[in-house]
């Protein structure tokens, strides 16, 4: 039997006989519920990636649910079959358009003579086994994420009568199917009757969120009532400003307009920075508000309707001539400001400086500004509610979008990038590219509504032109170039075309990022470098509104060879964390699961993540700039300087990151220019220690026995008590752990230089007692801000330890690691870091590390550039260092697997010195062979097959063992 044959034999034994069992798990039968990471469309895309054809058998389908899978069937290599069908009317004319546009794909529709066709399979057959998903979950966005199904994946030799058994089903249900064609769907659409509606519930149209209930009263949801509570318990407070931030297209003008008829003022003024949005302004008013239209004004142009119950100005017809003057300052009780991190322009500080209203309420989506202006100052620090991209899609209340990162246009071998040329931006062979990834990505079944970004004037005329000398799927394309010269009845005149159906893109540069609201957009095409990930949400956002008819986003942006294409997953994920493997692991992630944020998906073709992962690893997150803006950006909200533990709890900045900069934060914030004064020396090295070594969260133990000694009145404590507090926090309280712990603590675990870098130890050991150092205590009650200082660091590594290591105090599987931390948390008596070349075996703590850098450096030397290669997810083939036989002491050890081996791994150098822990192994078929040296004479070297106890994610292996470019 094969190598593939036997793993399977003893992955269905662990699976169905024996769960003792030592196996791969790789075919192990496995139970998909859609159960947090358990999800249906995480195992087709893993099954998809190391298959060589398929089978889908579904009787529903929907758009969503293609678009989620499009990229991973796209770079399927081999067969593909679908089969679908009519039954019930489920599959609408735009599901079947989507399918039959997969290239390479055979589509066919059951006819369902003999009863309605309901199956639920997916069968996959890799080069020596058949794989089977069989159950509840048809192909739709929910049944693939969220819907409570049970599904049984499991795995068969070719032998096997479940696997003829399989074939015959195909074979018949084939017998009774008819080949999808376009022709076919003409004839289904023309007879096509929708099924009735499964709710009565009526979604408005525009901003979303609020229901129309039948007698015509706007109710909040659930969100909005929230948020209404929070703003009418900060007028109870007394106060009277404050700003609310939610991404665009949650309901901020319904949200507001609750809050005016709760309110009730005599007066409303409503200002805008665009006179367009003003009449959907007051519609959505209208609306909930259920006023008569004579109560609604304009302030805008020649209209001077001041004296109406609700207002709607531009900010520019405010401040123009004499216009404000001529209002009495308490003319209005109740003002909104949309838009409002605009306000640090003197026309809206100008505004907001002359009225005296009773209440002052801003919206925002994106408060964040790169000017320095302090848009929570100019409300008080007041922000009762707030909603961010990514907790929006999660609600549902936005549309979930599917992006595509694909590969920019290739001219004479150079990519597009931040020097091209406009002859190159716009040259023919471009446009034609763009045309074969909106066939490929975009809407078939349905029309297109697109917004298509430039980045410069002349590149979007010159591209609408020749775009319109184009088809896509048979039909011409109709496009229109908007920029910030047009006027705004030429812009309005786009925009309703565009909703009518007689456009099918409007191209423009940044005319449309923001304040524009065109629910019906169902594609954004991004054809220019991301400079900002601000603007690449506001671009984002131009199509998440909800509308009737429209089921996804989708979203095509063209990855060239930027220098900032980091900025793309920041965006993506909302990552502001500045540490890269966050980002790094978020889009491998991604990658794995096929879904973030809801039902939404991100998708990299193969070259476009690379050039990802590229501009990540080239670029400086952690830049004195970039911590200067985010210790900036988090003040200004707090309106003082933030602590670590706000950066956590915020989820801005890593804290770890920003404490380790300048040695500790203390230090940051003095060489920002935000607090007076630096530490001392001594008080440095104290935080320094804490900031380096223990607030990573990495082990929580120092940490509880910090914050004991801290809160205990004579600063100590028995041994036996701390031995006792492990145990009441559920952490591992063992003889060992603990005295690592101490090690630690006391300084005896680092090197001589580590020490003189730290000073004195923190804790000390007075025969039972633990007792914090005298200095320390000393220091703590002399100067207050020492202590803040202090007190943040235990109290965030804390809440890291909880947050992000799952408060187990040992490797976590998937984390990342330095060879110190592995020295650390395997109980090793001493730091030797620099001593472990590759791996090293602690006879002490009964362990052995094995680190592998997988891309080795071109200048490795021959002697040094081991060929370890990952056989599959469960293997790798592994090399000891040269000069090595089977009877080597250390070789000895691991070959009978005498002292558990831990495995890490990163891709190459660039990614620091942390390495992704993948778990206990276990060492196999150990042979002696030799390598060349740098002159070719041959060494001796020992090779063996590591088995690691669980698989690695398909995500993380593809990602250590692909090509970077």
């Amino acid at each position: 039997m094969t190598r593939s044959g036997d793993q399977l034999q003893l992955d269905n034994t662990f699976g169905f006989f024996d769960r003792t069992v030592q196996s791969d798990q790789l075919f192990h039968p496995v139970l998909i519920a859609n159960d947090g990471a358990n999800t249906m469309l995480r195992a087709i895309r893993h099954e998809l990636r190391r298959s060589r054809s398929f089978v889908f058998s579904t009787a529903f389908v929907t758009t969503s649910a293609v678009a989620m899978l499009k990229q991973a069937l796209l770079d399927f290599p081999g067969k593909g079959t679908i089969i679908t069908s009519t039954y019930l009317g489920f599959n609408t004319p735009a599901a079947f358009r989507e399918l039959l546009n997969l290239p390479g794909i055979e589509v066919f529709v059951h006819s369902g003579a003999r009863g309605g066709f309901h199956a639920k399979g997916y069968l996959f057959e890799q080069a020596g086994s058949t794989t089977a998903i069989v159950g509840s979950s048809n192909l739709t966005e929910t049944a693939l994420l969220t819907n409570h199904e049970w599904n049984l994946r499991f795995s068969a030799l070719p032998g096997g009568d479940i696997v003829d058994q399989l074939r015959r089903a195909v074979d018949d249900q084939l017998k009774s199917s008819t080949r999808l064609t376009g022709a076919w769907i003409d004839n289904y659409a023309a007879e096509y009757v929708p099924p009735p509606p499964r709710s009565r519930v009526v979604q408005l149209p525009g901003e979303t969120g609020a229901t129309l209930m039948p007698e015509g009263i706007v109710t909040a949801n659930a969100m909005q009532v929230e948020a209404l509570d929070e703003i009418q318990k900060l007028r109870d407070a007394g106060e009277r400003r404050a700003v609310v931030i939610s991404a665009t297209g949650t309901g901020k003008t319904i949200l507001s307009a609750l809050d005016v008829r709760s309110v009730g003022p005599q007066r409303m003024l409503f200002v805008v920075h665009r006179e367009q949005i003003l009449d959907r302004a007051i519609e959505e008013f209208r609306r909930v508000l259920g006023a008569p239209a004579h109560e609604f004004g304009k302030f805008v142009g020649a209209r001077r309707e001041i004296d109406r119950k609700y207002v709607f100005a531009t900010i520019q017809s405010l401040t123009s001539a004499d216009n404000l003057s001529e209002i009495p300052p308490t003319h209005f009780d109740y003002v909104l400001i949309d838009e409002v991190h605009r306000a640090g322009a003197d026309s809206y500080r100008t505004v907001l400086e002359y009225l005296e209203p009773n209440f002052l309420l801003g919206m925002t989506a994106t408060p964040e500004r790169t000017d320095g202006f302090n848009v929570f100052e100019l409300f008080d620090f007041n922000v009762p509610y707030e909603i961010r991209l990514q907790q929006a899609l999660k609600e549902e209340m936005l549309a979930p979008f599917h992006y595509y990162g694909v590969t920019d246009f290739v001219i004479d071998d150079e990519v597009i990038d931040d020097a091209s040329q406009l002859a190159s931006l716009v040259a023919p062979e471009r446009a034609d590219h763009i045309i074969r990834a909106i066939e490929t990505y975009g809407h078939v079944g349905s029309p297109t509504r697109g917004l298509l970004f430039c980045g410069r004037t002349t590149e979007a005329q010159e591209l609408s032109r020749l775009l319109n000398e184009r088809n896509v799927h048979g039909r011409r394309l109709r496009t229109v170039a908007l920029t910030g010269a047009d006027t705004v009845e030429t812009r309005n005149a786009a925009v309703t075309q565009l909703e009518s159906g007689e456009l099918d893109y409007i191209v423009t540069v940044d005319v449309f990022n923001e304040g524009i609201d065109i629910p019906s957009v169902n594609q954004v095409v991004m054809l220019r470098q991301t400079k900002s990930s601000i603007i690449f949400t506001q671009q984002l956002g131009r199509g998440l509104r909800k509308a009737a008819g429209k089921d996804h986003l989708v979203v095509i942006d063209f990855i060239g060879n930027y220098a900032n294409n980091y900025l793309i997953p920041i965006a993506l994920f909302g990552d502001n964390s500045l540490n890269k493997d966050s980002i790094r692991k978020k889009i491998m992630d991604s990658q794995e699961a096929g879904a973030i944020s809801g039902l939404s998906s991100v998708n990299f073709d193969k070259i476009s993540r690379a050039r990802i992962f590229r501009s990540l690893a080239d670029t400086k997150l952690d830049s004195i700039q970039n911590l200067k803006r985010t210790v900036a950006e988090l003040e200004n909200r707090l309106n003082r300087p933030p602590t670590l533990l706000d950066f956590a709890r915020f989820d801005t900045a890593d804290p770890v990151v920003v404490a380790t900069k300048r040695d500790n934060y203390w230090s940051l914030l003095h060489a920002l220019k935000r607090v007076d004064r630096a530490p001392t020396p001594e008080q440095s090295s104290w935080l320094t220690f804490l900031s380096n070594e223990i607030l990573n969260g990495k082990r929580p133990h120092e940490l509880l026995l910090l914050q004991a000694l801290i809160d205990a009145p004579e600063r100590s404590l028995r041994t036996d008590e701390y031995e006792q507090l492990l145990n009441d926090h559920g952490v591992g309280a063992d003889a060992e752990t603990i005295g690592s712990t101490l090690r630690i603590l006391q300084l005896e675990f680092f090197t001589d230089a580590e020490r003189a870098k730290y000073g004195s130890p923190i804790v000390q050991r007075v025969g039972e007692w633990l007792v914090l150092s005298s200095s320390l205590e000393a220091g703590l009650k002399r100067d207050p801000r020492f202590k803040q200082h202090f007190d943040d660091l235990i109290a965030t590594g804390l809440f890291l330890a909880r947050h992000r290591y799952r408060w187990k105090g040992g490797l976590v599987v998937g984390q990342r690691y330095s060879r110190k931390d592995a020295c650390r948390l395997l109980n090793w008596n001493k730091n030797v870091q620099s001593t472990i070349y590759g791996y090293k075996v602690d006879y002490t703590s009964s362990s052995c590390p094995i680190f592998i850098t997988y891309d080795k450096h071109e200048d490795v030397s021959a002697s040094t550039a081991y060929g370890d290669e990952f056989l599959n997810e469960s293997t790798l083939h592994w090399y000891t260092r040269s000069r090595r036989t089977l009877r080597s002491g250390e070789v000895q050890a691991i070959v009978e697997n005498r002292v558990p081996l831990h495995l890490f791994a990163k891709k190459d150098d660039a990614e620091g010195t942390d390495f992704y822990y993948l778990g206990e192994a276990r060492s196999s078929n150990a042979k002696e062979t030799k390598m060349p040296d740098d002159n070719g004479v041959p060494l001796d070297v020992v090779t063996m097959d590591l088995g690691i106890a669980s698989p690695l994610e398909r995500s993380l292996y593809e990602y250590l063992t692909g090509s970077h470019e």
